[in-house]
């Protein structure tokens, strides 16, 4: 990738950058938000799985060398739920509900976002890394680190269904609209859904209210949600195609008498 690509023009303002991969879950939350409220920018891809996002280039826009980043004219700023603020109170026309006017819901949302980045953001994050590019990347499977990324998906979910879900509203602060803090959320579950059927089933059926809590979101943030959250069909099909090669290499040809063990 070029330099001059990541470095912002000096002659005229450009329109919000949104420095990006889509199998990031932070930054499928910024990109939905984005085209939800009809935030014009331009996604500028840094392919985490080519070390694109360790380069000097990307260093000039995030030190911190992760996604997503944002370059509003002469602005820089990283974090996602950093950016996801800075959006609703920067641009003209966001809908009150994603990021309330009223400073006690504002703090009840900053609560359940400071949670998530120390609980919920682990449990996704820890099995994928340590599960996906096992075919995907060559990386080699850990199950130690997949139990201890169950663990705290279980008692994450297990906190927001008892504790944030626990009255009749759609979504984790009540009412019938989603905040910010759903978006966030929501879009790091949704890294499960490049497991298996049975393993994703088994990690999320036992939370009916955090699968209707989901397809609450989902159905908010259509159809910018299915779109965005696409490439993790793809993801999954490219291991799926992979684990298939393995099993007919192993297999004398008959992917049918070694049967991929889904469950992790």
């Amino acid at each position: 990738m070029h330099a001059k690509k990541w470095r912002e023009s000096k002659k005229t303002k450009m329109k919000l950058k949104v420095y990006a991969d889509r199998m990031s879950q932070p930054v499928r939350a910024v990109i939905i938000f984005c085209k939800l409220n009809g935030i014009e920018y331009e996604e500028v891809r840094v392919d985490i799985s080519k070390l694109q996002h360790l380069t000097p280039e990307y260093s000039e826009i995030n030190p911190m060398n992760q996604l997503p980043a944002i370059v509003d004219g002469r602005f820089k700023l990283f974090e996602s739920h950093a950016i996801l603020i800075y959006l609703a109170c920067s641009y003209p026309g966001i809908p009150d509900h994603w990021y309330p006017a009223d400073v006690r819901k504002r703090s009840e949302i900053h609560s359940v976002l400071d949670w998530h980045h120390s609980n919920l953001r682990r449990g996704p994050g820890i099995i994928y890394q340590n599960t996906i590019p096992v075919s995907v990347l060559g990386r080699r499977f850990n199950p130690e680190a997949v139990a201890e990324g169950e663990k705290f998906l279980s008692a994450s979910l297990s906190k927001i269904e008892s504790f944030w879900l626990k009255d009749k509203g759609q979504f984790l602060l009540g009412g019938n609209k989603p905040s910010i803090a759903d978006l966030s959320l929501v879009c790091d579950i949704m890294q499960l859904e490049v497991l298996d059927e049975t393993d994703r089933d088994r990690l999320l059926g036992p939370y009916k209210k955090v699968e209707q809590w989901i397809e609450n979101t989902r159905s908010a943030a259509n159809p910018h949600f299915d779109e965005v959250h696409k490439i993790l069909i793809k993801a999954k099909e490219k291991r799926q195609n992979l684990r298939l090669k393995g099993a007919n290499n192993e297999g004398g040809g008959s992917a049918m008498k070694k049967p991929w063990l889904s469950r992790i």
